[in-house]
C-alpha cells in the first residue's frame, strides 16, 4: 500500500477527505469501511469506528476537519495551507463549521432545541444565530479565508453544500453563490464521481 491510505465509506463524511485528496493530488490508497462490520484492524486505527480516517506515514488521522488541516500542511506544494494573512479566518471558520455549525444542524435535525435559558450552555446558541454568521462568513470574500481557494473551503463548503442540498441549511444567495465558486474545480467534480460510483456499484451488488 502507498504511504497515503485513505479509510472510508462513500455515504459519510468521507467525501469531504476525498475531495480533499483529489486536491492534494498525491497517490492514495482507499480502504471501504463497512458500517457493520467495522474489522479489528481499522477499530485498533480509530478505536470509534469512525470514518474518514487516514494513515499518512504510519501516523493516524481522524476527523474530517483535521484531516483536511493536515493534509493541507502535509503536502505544501498543493497550495491549499493558509497565508499569513489568511490564517485567522483559515481556522477561525473551518473549526466554526465542524464545531457550531455541526452541532446546530444535527440538533435541528433530531429536534433538539435549546431553551432559550441555556443557550450559553452549548457552543452555538442557537441555530439561527449560527447559519446567520456562516452566511456572513461565506458573503465577506471569494473564499473563506480571502481572495484564494483553501483546505478550508473544502471543509466549509462541504458543510455548506451538503446543508443545502439536503435541507439542514436554507438556501440563501450567499450560500448559493459560495457553492457556485467552489463546486465546479476539478477535483470536487472527480472526488464527487468516485463516490457516487462506489455507491452505485454497492446497490448493484446488493
Amino acid at each position: 500500500m502507498s504511504d497515503l491510505v485513505f479509510y472510508t465509506n462513500p455515504m459519510s463524511r468521507g467525501r469531504i477527505v476525498r475531495w480533499m485528496l483529489e486536491e492534494v493530488g498525491a497517490p492514495y490508497d482507499t480502504v471501504i469501511v463497512d458500517f457493520g462490520a467495522r474489522s479489528e484492524a481499522f477499530l485498533r486505527l480509530n478505536p470509534m469506528g469512525k470514518v474518514p480516517t487516514i494513515v499518512h506515514q504510519g501516523r493516524v488521522v481522524s476527523e474530517a476537519a483535521a484531516i483536511c488541516a493536515y493534509l493541507a500542511d502535509a503536502f505544501p506544494e498543493a497550495g491549499l495551507a493558509p497565508q499569513p494573512e489568511e490564517r485567522a479566518d483559515y481556522y477561525r471558520w473551518m473549526f466554526f463549521s465542524a464545531g457550531p455549525v455541526e452541532s446546530a444542524v444535527v440538533n435541528r435535525s433530531l429536534g433538539f432545541e435549546p431553551p432559550a435559558e441555556r443557550r450559553a450552555m452549548v457552543g452555538y446558541g442557537d441555530y439561527d444565530l449560527t447559519v446567520d454568521t456562516l452566511e456572513k462568513a461565506v458573503a465577506a470574500h471569494p473564499y473563506i479565508a480571502g481572495e484564494r481557494f483553501t483546505a478550508a473551503d473544502v471543509y466549509v463548503g462541504s458543510q455548506v453544500g451538503w446543508g443545502v442540498n439536503f435541507g439542514t441549511l436554507p438556501r440563501r444567495p450567499a450560500f448559493e453563490a459560495y457553492l457556485a465558486r467552489i463546486d465546479g474545480r476539478p477535483a470536487a467534480v472527480r472526488a464527487r464521481q468516485i463516490d457516487d460510483e462506489l455507491i452505485a456499484k454497492a446497490s448493484a451488488n446488493a
